[in-house]
């Protein structure tokens, strides 16, 4: 039985790198690393979408933080270009890429720049029920009065809302998987490389 640790080893002798074009014509499957799928024994992913912050967790040793050690691991075998990702959450649709192929590292970076840096626009804002508007306006205060705890006065409410404000509570890493009618009816095709992101409030 072959090493899962040296199996998902950084480094480039895994043979070629995916193209998109590759990956359709030849119509393989790809095998997602255990920590993406959160089914690693060793490594659970503590990634939140609002910070960028990424950490982990091992059940055999809960009285302490684990350093995310594995960024630079592939995120699939065989290695791809490009990933794509969706989420019940959101609107949005994530495309991770690296001609070198795509790492854990990858997907956490690109994620967080979708996520906590890109600003949900006034037309996508508006096409939200008056209801979920007022839970993301909350969300967001609370995280900007968060973020400003120091300071005596509370900060104003927001006018402009991060991605991530949309998530509301759901803002941590859970883990990715293959949903291929959810991929048909949000992009019009399902394919090897599209996943669908699982977002937790923990």
């Amino acid at each position: 039985m072959a090493d899962t640790i040296g199996k998902w080893a950084p480094g480039s002798c895994y043979g070629p790198v995916l193209t998109q074009t590759d990956l359709y014509l030849i119509g393989t499957e790809l095998e997602l690393n255990p920590i993406l799928a959160n089914t690693s024994e060793s490594f659970q992913l503590i990634f939140n979408l609002s910070t960028g912050q990424t950490g982990g967790y091992n059940h055999e040793a809960r009285d302490r933080d684990t350093p995310f050690t594995a960024k630079e691991e592939p995120a699939t075998m065989p290695r791809v270009e490009e990933l794509i990702i969706i989420t019940e959450h959101s609107p949005w649709c994530t495309i991770v890429k690296n001609p070198a192929g795509v790492t854990l590292g990858d997907i956490c970076g690109t994620l967080f720049k979708e996520y906590g840096e890109k600003m949900v626009t006034e037309k996508e804002f508006d096409s939200l029920p008056t209801r979920l508007q007022e839970q993301v306006r909350r969300y967001a205060a609370s995280s900007a009065n968060q973020s400003w705890q120091q300071y005596y006065s509370p900060q104003p409410t927001p006018t402009q809302f991060r991605r991530v404000d949309w998530l509301r509570e759901r803002v941590f890493f859970d883990k990715l998987i293959r949903k291929d009618g959810y991929s048909k009816a949000r992009l019009g095709y399902c394919a090897p490389n599209i996943f669908v992101l699982s977002l937790s409030n923990y």
